[in-house]
């Protein structure tokens, strides 16, 4: 049985080798494949050496500033730049889309910007042209004009009911269409599996580069399915590849629209206008941190002078200007953190949602496993700008303590009287050797391979529910 499974196999793969467009299709998706890896591996490693020397150039000219008061460095501010994981060569996810560098400052929590798909060219079709989405969306494709007429090629030329008076059963006939299907479908990877030993080389982690792997191929496996199913199913050449392509443009792309809008729906997450607008409101109501006499800093003034027993604030041994700052900053990075974990569970709940959607579409699963492994999704996001605010308050902060015990209160308050008196209120340039070397990494592989498992499970069960399908369709053959 096993010899006539191959012997299947074979002659499809002759019948590709005599067909052009069979021929064309699989050297163009073999080229499309291994030109996407190699440009975006290129690309991102231009990327990492870029980012690194830009996160080293801006912590050196924040660290060469002159004598200055501290205040001035809390505004001057400072980059921190976000380079990719190694298998984001293979799939950027959002990355693109969200920006790869925050300006930190005193008093604002700023978003991450320089987004690469904000800086591409009209040509945003090949902007997208990675491993990921030539694998995702294109491919499959690919495979279906190769193998729309598997089976319907051999029922319209009247060889099905021969070979079955030969003996030869249907389901041999679909494990042989099968073989000669997955092979086409392995050369096709083979530029992803070349891709997974570069990100290898480059640091990535061994079991969320082996899963991101199989995924791609559970991936194939289910398009497969699919292509030999509806083959399998249909009466005639046309009819098959009609449909086909009316299940990609379903799964592919109509699916995961509606699943988008569907969580925008059902969790609605405000404007940045709206939200801005109610962080202000709320900000309003704390005080002003460059007004050491605002009505919101008496309770903090009265503990001070209880606690050093003076009677005044020009009598404290530290800057009463000082202390105001970094009480300010403390309490408006608390209304400004509860705020961002807000927004970003929205985003979360809405990204839970959209994934339920992947039980329906394994374009969807493929997304969020390949994502998620590679440490491009949206939790990576979040825990990059939650890591970049920990940087932002701890620079401000220790700023914010020069100012309290690197002056005193009638420096501070007669900066502006004279040359001389300004440069009574600056500190010490060494002072600004504050910051540390910052580089940001996905969460840890553990954590990223089980983030994955419910979409590697959606594709495990499309794969069973395919072929499941193609078992009871092959019995009525």
């Amino acid at each position: 049985m096993s010899n006539t499974v191959l012997t299947v196999a074979r002659d499809e793969w002759r019948y590709w080798q005599r067909s052009r467009l069979a021929q064309s299709v699989v050297i163009l998706a073999f080229l499309l494949a291994i030109a996407s890896v190699w440009v975006t591996h290129t690309s991102v490693s231009h990327s990492i050496d870029q980012r690194q020397h830009q996160q080293a150039e801006s912590e050196a000219v924040f660290e060469a500033q002159p004598d200055r008061h501290p205040h001035r460095m809390v505004h001057y501010g400072h980059y921190l730049f976000r380079s990719p994981p190694p298998l984001g060569s293979l799939d950027p996810g959002i990355d693109a889309f969200t920006g790869n560098a925050i300006f930190l400052e005193g008093h604002r929590q700023n978003g991450a910007t320089f987004a690469d798909r904000k800086q591409a060219s009209g040509l945003t079709w090949l902007a997208k042209l990675t491993p990921a989405f030539v694998m995702q969306v294109l491919t499959p494709l690919l495979m279906i004009v190769i193998g729309f007429g598997v089976m319907t090629r051999e029922r319209e030329a009247g060889t099905l009911e021969f070979l079955k008076v030969q003996g030869v059963s249907p389901f041999v006939m679909l494990a042989g269409k099968g073989i000669a299907l997955a092979g086409a479908g392995m050369l096709i990877l083979l530029p992803l599996f070349l891709g997974v030993c570069l990100t290898l080389l480059d640091g990535a982690a061994v079991v969320p580069a082996l899963a991101f792997l199989a995924s791609y191929v559970i991936y194939m496996a289910v398009w497969i399915g699919i292509v030999l199913l509806v083959s399998t199913l249909a009466s005639s050449n046309s009819s098959s590849f009609g449909s086909l392509v009316v299940v990609w443009i379903a799964l592919c792309l109509i699916v995961p629209r509606i699943a988008s809008n569907t969580a925008g729906v059902l969790v609605h997450s405000p404007g940045k206008l709206e939200t801005d607008f109610a962080v202000l409101k709320q900000l309003r109501e704390m005080g002003d941190g460059h007004n050491a006499n605002d009505p919101a800093f008496k309770a903090l003034k009265d503990n001070l002078l209880a606690k050093y027993k003076v009677d005044s604030v020009e009598a404290l041994p530290i800057n009463f200007r000082g202390i105001v700052a970094q009480q300010s900053e403390a309490d408006l990075t608390k209304v400004l953190n509860d705020f961002a974990e807000q927004q970003m569970t929205q985003q979360a709940d809405q990204a839970a949602i959209a994934r339920q959607f992947g039980w329906l579409s394994p374009m969807i699963a493929i997304q969020n496993a390949s994502m998620k492994l590679a440490g491009t999704d949206l939790e990576n996001y979040h825990r990059f700008l939650r890591e970049a605010e920990n940087v932002r308050f701890d620079f401000v902060q220790s700023l914010n303590k020069l100012h309290a015990e690197g002056m005193t209160l009638e420096q501070d308050a007669n900066k502006y009287k004279s040359q001389a008196a300004k440069k009574a209120a600056t500190v010490s340039a060494d002072n600004w050797q504050i910051l540390n070397d910052f580089h940001f990494t996905p969460l840890p592989p553990t954590q990223r391979f089980a983030n994955s498992l419910l979409a590697m499970t959606q594709l495990v069960i499309s794969l069973a529910v395919v072929f499941g399908v193609i078992f009871y369709a092959g019995r009525r053959v």
